[in-house]
C-alpha cells in the first residue's frame, strides 16, 4: 500500500523528548512533515514525578531533533511546560511562528503518578486531569482557528487501553489498583475526542484517538510495566498515528484505534520509524482486552 505523504504539513507533537512522542515525531517526519517537538527537557533530562518521588528520566528534545535530522527529516524544538498556563497558552502561536502553520496536533504528553484512590494526593489527582483532559482541550482550542483557516486539520489524542472497564473477575492488577484516576481521565479523553470530531467535521478537521493495544516500554513507563511483560514495538502506534493524519475528516474521524488492531484490520504496511523498512504484519496480542479485538467501528 502507498505510504501517507505529509510533505508541506506541519505537525506539533507534545511530550516528544522520549517514548511514544519521540517515535510519533520520527514517523511523521519520515513521511515528510516538518515536526515541532515540545517537552520540558531541551538539552538535559527533566525530573518526573512517580509514586510521590522525583525521578530523572532519560530523553531530551535535542536528541529527538538529532534523530529526525539524521534520517533526513526536519524538526524544530520548542520548550514548554504544559502545566504552566502561560506556556501552554502560547505554544500554538509559537509553533505557527516557528514553522509557518499547524496542520497536525498530537496530544501525547502525560503525567502518571499512580496511587490508589484512598492514598492519592489532591496534587496528583489535579495534575492527572490537567495533563489528560485540560491540556488536550486547551491546545486543540488554540489550534482549531488555524486549521479552519487552512481548510483541513488533524488532531490525534494518545489514549490508553485502561479506559476500558476492568474485566471480571477482577485480576490481581486491578485489585491492587493505582491507575483508576488515570484510566478515568483517558476514558473522558475518548469521549471528548468523539464529541470534538462531530463539532469539527464540517471544517474538514479530523479528531481521533490512538492507544497502545497492551503496553509499550518507554523510559517514562518502564517502572509501571513488569519486567517479564511482553510489550509492543513503538513503531506500530507511530504507524497508527500517521494513518490518522492524512485523509479528509469525512473519511476518518471520531475513531478510537489501537496500535496492534488498527494496522492488522487496515492491512497497513507498518514501517520503521525512519520510514525505510517494512515490519512484520501486526498481530493483535492474545492478551489484549477483548473489547478491542475485532472492533467493527471502522468497518
Amino acid at each position: 500500500m502507498p505510504q501517507p505523504q505529509l510533505a508541506g504539513r506541519v505537525a506539533l507533537v507534545t511530550g516528544a523528548s522520549r517514548g511514544i512522542g519521540r517515535a510519533v515525531a520520527q514517523r511523521l517526519a519520515s513521511a515528510g512533515a516538518t515536526v515541532v517537538v515540545t517537552a520540558r527537557s531541551v538539552g538535559a533530562p527533566a525530573l518526573q514525578k512517580r509514586f510521590g518521588a522525583d525521578h530523572l528520566v532519560a530523553g531530551t528534545l535535542e536528541e529527538t531533533v538529532s534523530l529526525i535530522e539524521t534520517a533526513g527529516g526536519r524538526a524544530i524544538a520548542l520548550a514548554a511546560d504544559l502545566e504552566d498556563e502561560a506556556q501552554r497558552g502560547t505554544l500554538i502561536d509559537r509553533t505557527i511562528e516557528a514553522a509557518g502553520a499547524i496542520d497536525i496536533l498530537v496530544n501525547n504528553a502525560g503525567f502518571a503518578d499512580y496511587a490508589r484512590v484512598d492514598a492519592m494526593s489532591d496534587d496528583t489527582f489535579r495534575r492527572t486531569l490537567l495533563h489528560y483532559l485540560e491540556v488536550p482541550f486547551a491546545l486543540s482550542r488554540a489550534a482549531i482557528p488555524a486549521m479552519k483557516a487552512a481548510g483541513a486539520g488533524w488532531i490525534v489524542n494518545i489514549g490508553s487501553v485502561t479506559a476500558m472497564p476492568p474485566l471480571r473477575p477482577y485480576a490481581d492488577y486491578a485489585r491492587a489498583g493505582g491507575d483508576t484516576v488515570y484510566a478515568a481521565t483517558k476514558a473522558a479523553l475518548n469521549r471528548f475526542s468523539q464529541g470534538l470530531a462531530a463539532e469539527l467535521i464540517d471544517w474538514n478537521i479530523a479528531v481521533n484517538v490512538v492507544a497502545p493495544s497492551t503496553a509499550i516500554r518507554t523510559p517514562g513507563a518502564d517502572q509501571l510495566i513488569p519486567s517479564d511483560y511482553p510489550t509492543e514495538d513503538v513503531a506500530y502506534i507511530a504507524a497508527t498515528v500517521l494513518d490518522m493524519c492524512h485523509l479528509p475528516a469525512g473519511e476518518r474521524t471520531g475513531r478510537i484505534a489501537y496500535s496492534m488492531q488498527w494496522p492488522h484490520d487496515q492491512r497497513l504496511d507498518v514501517r520503521s520509524l525512519d520510514g525505510r523498512d517494512s515490519l512484520p504484519p501486526a498481530e493483535p496480542p492474545a492478551w489484549s482486552h477483548p473489547a478491542i479485538t475485532g472492533l467493527a467501528e471502522w468497518a
